[in-house]
């Protein structure tokens, strides 16, 4: 079914929207140019575009918890570097939530949450 509100007067300025939001956000959101698991230390490496490192322990992270260090080794940058996705685990996260320290969905953070507080009793 054809939108009649969506005729190419009405798409061409919205598409150059976006395009002007994307370079937007190239410039100023976090970016990463590689990632790659690390099994010596079972984390994931992301090299950023402004040349910092980020690393993370897999077994914070959901999809990625438990997983074989070969479906973590497979790791890929989305093309924009925004992102980093597993195929096989069927796993994305954004490369500004992981600097964030958002490692799943809301139920996943408060059992994370939760782990952690008793870790941190018990020093």
């Amino acid at each position: 079914m054809v939108n009649p509100a969506l005729d190419e007067a009405t798409l061409k300025p919205k598409i150059e929207q976006g395009r002007k939001a994307a370079q937007i956000a190239n410039i100023t959101e976090p970016r990463a140019s590689s990632a790659h698991y690390n099994q010596e230390n079972n984390q994931i490496v992301i090299h950023l575009r402004s040349g910092a490192i980020y690393s993370f322990p897999t077994d914070i992270a959901q999809g990625l918890a438990g997983a074989s260090p070969e479906d973590l080794a497979e790791v890929e940058v989305t093309p924009s570097g925004d992102g980093l996705h597993w195929e096989k685990l069927d796993a994305d996260f954004s490369i500004s939530g992981l600097l964030a320290g958002v490692f799943g969905t809301k139920i996943w953070m408060a059992e994370l949450s939760k782990n952690l507080e008793g870790d941190i009793n018990l020093l």
